[in-house]
């Protein structure tokens, strides 16, 4: 068994460049080419998320840190062998800040919290302004915990929909271009230095992608989802080098804390991943 404990680890040595902290994430096809590995990714872990969306696993909704590593462990056994654990090292999409700290036990303080609100709301008698606030303030501290170091996306979602199955809305995430997700998402992290995600910054996307469940449009045609996931892949980086190295806006010069804003590197995870 493979050790992660570093952000090399986490990489095949051969593909691995030290300068950029990009590799091919080692994964149990054994696959070098990250082309190749994002295909056989996509296909086996559809399957899997179908599976969870038909009822075919059994899948305890304890909507806590348990609940996000069952489904993240059954998506992912295919691909990688660390499907269902906490990552090891820190990461970071756009902001210096970065998201849960593995040195301070962070993923589960924000994971308690999550089970906290979702345990204490009556969401089966939500309007759709109520029921878009708060699945936003779910999401965010879901966001910000980031347990796992690729497919967080994939597995947000799916406990976003479990959520959801509480309430009499359920989520069309194909009404949000994932440019305009990701951006949401990046801004709704805490201010260098603090605990709190801003979940305000996702109620317009939330709004928009929470539909009252008889007026829900079915899901989009395989084509489509297949077209959307390749063209939403977004690249964490470890922690050290967004600190070192802050990300260009759209003018060319960096900013800190929130609003900075620009591609991620590293093989990872962003809307649909």
């Amino acid at each position: 068994m493979t050790t992660f404990d570093t952000w090399e680890s986490y990489f095949y040595p051969e593909t691995y460049n030290r300068a950029t902290g990009e590799g091919t994430l080692r994964n149990l096809f054994g696959e070098r080419d990250a082309g190749v590995l994002h295909e056989k990714e996509y296909a086996r872990t559809r399957r899997r998320q179908q599976e969870i969306r038909a009822g075919l696993v059994d899948i305890p909704r304890t909507f806590d840190a348990a609940h996000l590593k069952a489904l993240h462990s059954h998506i992912f056994q295919d691909v990688f062998e660390w499907a269902g654990a906490y990552r090891t090292v820190d990461i970071s999409k756009g902001s210096p800040r970065g998201f849960a700290s593995v040195k301070t036990g962070e993923i589960d303080r924000y994971l308690r919290d999550v089970h906290t609100m979702v345990a204490g709301i009556d969401w089966a008698r939500m309007d759709h302004t109520s029921f878009t606030a708060m699945s936003a303030r779910v999401f965010a501290w879901v966001n910000q915990a980031h347990p796992f170091r690729e497919g967080n996306g994939r597995s947000s979602k799916l406990f976003m929909e479990h959520v959801a199955d509480l309430s009499p809305f359920c989520f069309e995430w194909g009404r949000v271009d994932v440019e305009r997700w990701n951006q949401a998402s990046m801004l709704s992290g805490p201010d260098m230095f603090a605990y709190e995600p801003h979940p305000e910054e996702l109620y317009e996307v939330f709004g928009t992608v929470a539909v009252e469940r008889g007026q829900a449009s079915g899901p989009l045609s395989e084509e489509l989802e297949q077209l959307r996931s390749l063209t939403s892949t977004s690249y964490p980086r470890s922690a050290a080098d967004a600190a070192r190295n802050p990300e260009p806006d759209a003018s060319g010069t960096t900013a800190a804390g929130r609003g900075a804003y620009g591609p991620d590197r590293g093989l990872g995870d962003g809307m649909e991943r």
